[in-house]
């Protein structure tokens, strides 16, 4: 757990660094292409540093972590064969990626909004989003809608209840972690089985 409160630390130092809102950005962007971390701890850092400011960090996530996911869905759309397969199979089974194939092309890009809420690696919606070609509008409107109604909803939780929820996170960030992580997990297990 000491790992995860120095790297927890070292998040909240960048909320107050000259180019903490550059670090927040590539790290949504990141997040929602090609590379797993957490990060809703993220957000929730700066809107607790900066809790007036809590709608403008979610509305960086939410461009960040489309503009991110446009990158996925080029992945998917573009280098299936030599990168996206492989990015998937860390997320997912083939047979859950077959079966969100089949789910993408009946539902569309209301498989992209669902995926955008949940804790579903949204790399691996963006991903299969872009080999299954949905087309690209919806799928950025959906995503839109799907990241923002999340981020929104953290910053609006952290705008109201601000103070009460940085004192909860200090005083139980240990037990925080591993409920978070075992949410992640368990919903990659989910997809994998």
């Amino acid at each position: 757990m000491k790992f995860i409160r120095n790297i927890y630390d070292w998040m909240g130092k960048k909320a107050h660094s000259p180019y903490g809102l550059v670090w927040l950005c590539i790290l949504f962007f990141i997040e929602s292409s090609f590379f797993i971390i957490p990060i809703d701890p993220l957000l929730i850092l700066f809107c607790v540093e900066h809790r007036k400011r809590a709608f403008f960090f979610a509305t960086l996530a939410t461009i960040s972590s489309v503009v991110g996911g446009v990158f996925g869905y080029m992945i998917g759309y573009l280098l299936w064969d030599t990168v996206g397969v492989k990015l998937v199979n860390l997320f997912i089974s083939q047979e859950t990626f077959q079966v969100a194939v089949n789910r993408y092309t009946l539902y569309q890009s209301w498989a992209v909004l669902i995926g955008a809420l949940t804790p579903i690696p949204y790399k691996a919606v963006t991903i299969s989003a872009g080999f299954c070609k949905l087309p690209l509008i919806p799928f950025i409107a959906y995503s839109i809608i799907g990241r923002g109604a999340r981020f929104y909803l953290l910053a609006g939780a952290i705008y109201v209840w601000g103070v009460h929820i940085k004192g909860f996170i200090d005083k139980y960030f240990n037990y925080l972690v591993v409920v978070f992580t075992l949410i992640v997990i368990l919903s990659c297990l989910a997809l994998k089985g």
